[in-house]
């Protein structure tokens, strides 16, 4: 089956080269989030199904992680960035193409935020097929193309299509899994109390220090910020 071409050109994996962005997101999303990420639903729903073995694709740190071992469930983390030292053992530094294991070695795989860095995700999405065991369940999350759209005009890219967008991912999961559920959110998410603090969170969506102080300057703080994006849960077919 052919990959479908969507033309959105992928989001930078810059963690090793830019720590400090990643570091400002992180902080940002535990200050300002007005709610939970999509980290302890997933978690709950995946140890609601019994599972024993779940890879946390593309995890960094290892917040899913931490979540499923509180749970008892063996999850190795996987991400190609060095912060994934932080996360609990085991870890894997390694690539999502070519996956360092066995076919039909784990019950779930999660990919959360990872497949718009990826400029063929389905590539990925037949790797996780071919880990997974039959009827396993697949599990990915990402943004909307017009997430956040409060900041439209102080983010150069705001709006630029990914090769995964909320958009399209249910479609794009579909070429290779079965997908059972989209949940879809748009809503105020993130509450921006002052300009230092809407300089961390731009940080975080990849301006540089300077830019992200001179473009917070621009914004009409305190603010909320919309959040739109979509979790998508599949299974992998037991034929085909």
């Amino acid at each position: 089956m052919a990959e479908p071409d969507l033309g959105g050109a992928p989001v930078p994996s810059d963690y090793d080269l830019d720590p400090g962005r990643f570091a400002a997101n992180m902080r940002a999303t535990d200050a300002y989030s007005m709610s939970s990420d999509v980290h302890p639903m997933v978690a709950e729903r995946l140890a609601s199904m019994g599972v024993e073995r779940v890879l946390d694709l593309g995890g960094g740190t290892g917040r899913l992680t931490w979540l499923l071992a509180d749970r008892g469930i063996w999850t190795p983390v996987l991400d190609n960035a060095q912060h994934v030292r932080q996360a609990p053992p085991p870890q894997v530094l390694g690539e999502a193409e070519q996956l360092p294991f066995a076919g039909a070695s784990f019950d779930a795989v999660a990919a959360l935020y990872l497949l718009y860095h990826l400029e063929r995700p389905v590539r990925v999405l037949r790797e996780i097929r071919r880990v997974l065991r039959p009827g396993g369940t697949f599990v990915a999350s990402t943004a909307g193309r017009t997430n956040d759209p409060e900041l439209a005009s102080v983010l150069p890219d705001w709006g630029h299509p990914t090769p995964f967008d909320a958009e399209e991912a249910a479609q794009i999961v579909g070429e290779v899994f079965h997908v059972t559920q989209v949940i879809s959110w748009d809503q105020p998410y993130v509450e921006l109390p002052d300009r230092s603090a809407a300089a961390l969170y731009l940080r975080g969506r990849g301006l540089s220090e300077r830019e992200a102080r001179d473009r917070a300057g621009e914004l009409p703080t305190p603010m909320t910020v919309t959040k739109r994006g979509a979790l998508i849960w599949a299974r992998a077919r037991t034929r085909g």
